[in-house]
């Protein structure tokens, strides 16, 4: 079965200590495991995508939430060594970026018929923020067909609502739990 590995947000906005929004060092832990399971995924001739926040400065998103991941800013850039993996991965063709305006990675992006035109059955999900773009690209991904994985090892969030909101990925989308 093809699969694909999304990495959610894992900017410097959202995981460095200076960050606008930064989940902070629960953040920063989960940034070997991902690492290691992208390139496990690439070992494995799966598909691995950067899915990122891409605001503008005055996007109405700032309404609800402090400016985080503007376009072409040092916080939107990946943090720390995600940066240098995906820049020696980054002209592989199962790898890919996918800028995103929404918490869903899916919602008009394209997302879904670049993994579908590549047979991908299954997403898993890694990143930040749990409770929030993890869990609503959860739901993009199975609103489109998709089985779906999240990564306990692999994600974080600047509330205590994580685990709550893993277990409503399991509830309601069917997602599989990897430890």
């Amino acid at each position: 079965m093809k699969e694909a590995l999304i990495i959610v947000d894992m900017s410097n906005d959202f995981v460095a200590d200076e960050g606008s929004l930064t989940a902070g060092k629960p953040a920063q832990e989960v940034v070997p495991y991902i690492i290691e399971q992208a390139n496990a995924f690439l070992n494995n001739d799966q598909i691995v995508v950067v899915a990122m926040d891409a605001h503008e400065e005055n996007d109405a998103h700032f309404e609800l939430w402090p400016s985080h991941n503007v376009v072409g800013t040092k916080g939107q850039e990946l943090y720390g060594d995600l940066f240098t993996w995906f820049g020696e991965h980054e002209s592989n063709p199962n790898v890919f970026y996918q800028p995103k305006t929404n918490y869903n990675a899916f919602f008009k992006t394209g997302l879904a018929e670049k993994l579908k035109a590549l047979e991908v059955e299954k997403v898993h999900v890694v990143g930040a923020c749990t409770d929030i773009c993890d869990f609503l690209t959860i739901a993009g991904a199975d609103a489109e067909g998709f089985k779906t994985a999240i990564h306990k090892r692999g994600v974080a969030t600047f509330t205590d609502l994580g685990d709550t909101f893993i277990n409503h990925m399991k509830t309601c989308f069917f997602t599989e739990i990897i430890d």
